[in-house]
């Protein structure tokens, strides 16, 4: 049974009630204010929905995520980091990899992030929450991702590239960085081809649950996130 959320509660149901199919349906309704989102992802669980559906919030079992230390870097993409002059950044143009994002999903099978996730997240990361890492090449926004930051964990939400490897070496460059400053966890929610190729791994609900609680007793020097072009970026 799909809980339907009050307005006047940010609070979800256990995690563990969401559904087995569609795998992770936890519950409905409620909005997409600062305070609810940073509260669900606090506890594991995400919203996700289209143009058309009400806010449908998802704690899927399993969990896909990589430790960030353990980052798969391919021969190829390593040949692809020597073959371009990339320049990597932290939150130095959150709007536009948002708006990359979403127009890669709508030319290809339709968007999630609607302009009403677009508006929440902009939201977030103006309050500090909403992080992006982008890609540059000869000057020019090529590739990048954008998530959450919660302690020690990064929820991740999308990535896109232009140009061949660009979001492969956003997740690569970034993940090392992340590592580097003591984060423990990236969360990617659903595994697929793409993401196990750079090392994604399963986890149990129950053990994703656990990893992220510890991750939220302690957090990043706030000096990460500051806007900033990463000059020593390496994979």
């Amino acid at each position: 049974m799909i809980v339907q959320l009050s307005q006047r509660s940010i609070s979800f149901p256990p995690p563990a009630t969401a559904l087995y199919e569609p795998n992770g349906l936890l519950a409905v309704g409620g909005d997409l204010s600062p305070e609810r989102l940073m509260h669900a992802y606090r506890h594991g669980i995400f919203p996700w929905f289209g143009n058309d559906d009400p806010i449908l919030w998802w704690s899927p079992n399993p969990r896909a995520v990589f430790y960030p230390e353990q980052i798969h870097i391919s021969r190829s993409l390593q040949k692809s980091w020597r073959k371009f002059p990339w320049q990597i950044s932290i939150n130095r143009c959150f709007d536009a990899v948002i708006e990359q994002c979403a127009a890669k999903r709508r030319d290809q099978e339709g968007t999630w992030i609607t302009d009403e996730m677009q508006a929440a997240y902009r939201q977030l990361h103006e309050l500090g929450h909403a992080h992006s890492v982008e890609v540059w090449c000869e000057e020019q926004l090529v590739g990048g991702l954008y998530g959450i930051s919660v302690g020690l964990a990064f929820c991740g939400e999308s990535m896109f590239h232009s140009q061949t490897d660009a979001s492969k070496i956003a997740l690569a460059v970034f993940a090392r960085q992340f590592a580097e400053h003591g984060g423990t966890l990236i969360d990617c929610q659903v595994g697929n081809p793409h993401l196990t190729s750079l090392g994604a791994q399963n986890l149990s609900r129950d053990g994703f649950l656990r990893r992220l609680h510890d991750a939220q007793n302690g957090s990043l020097p706030r000096s990460f996130w500051a806007p900033r072009l990463l000059s020593e970026a390496r994979l």
